[in-house]
């Protein structure tokens, strides 16, 4: 996987954060994040991709949209069905650090173990549902 990039995905995040909320605050009240979270990454820094998740949600894009953007791609709208009927896909290695960083981030007092069956068992369903791809 290609280093993502980050002020692509701050421009974009801001530009559309722009459109929408007329403060950093409000837009981050309405993702359920910090001030300074956001600020993050509207500064292109690195934040957990499960902060990504709630970035998506509050600016109207499907989730995956952020990462998309960090990867040279663009946004998805949450709704929008115009798009192709396919589903996005993940390496298994994206959609594992996705689940266990949202799992961590979820519970962060749940044992390591628990967290490990948890995500196994999330990819094997994604896998089951063709968004997981064992491709790179």
């Amino acid at each position: 996987m290609a280093t993502p990039d980050l002020d692509r995905l701050a421009k974009r995040v801001k530009m559309h954060r722009l459109e929408q909320y007329s403060s950093r605050d409000a837009a981050a009240a309405a993702a359920g994040v910090s001030r300074n979270t956001w600020k993050r990454v509207e500064e292109g820094q690195e934040v957990y991709e499960s902060t990504y998740v709630k970035v998506d949600k509050a600016l109207g894009w499907a989730t995956g949209s952020c990462i998309a953007i960090a990867e040279g791609g663009e946004p998805a709208f949450a709704g929008d069905t115009t798009t192709s009927s396919t589903p996005a896909t993940l390496t298994e290695d994206q959609a594992r650090q996705m689940a266990w960083d949202t799992a961590r981030a979820t519970l962060p007092a749940a044992p390591i173990g628990e967290l490990d069956t948890f995500v196994n068992e999330l990819v094997e369903k994604l896998r089951s549902a063709g968004i997981v791809t064992d491709g790179s």
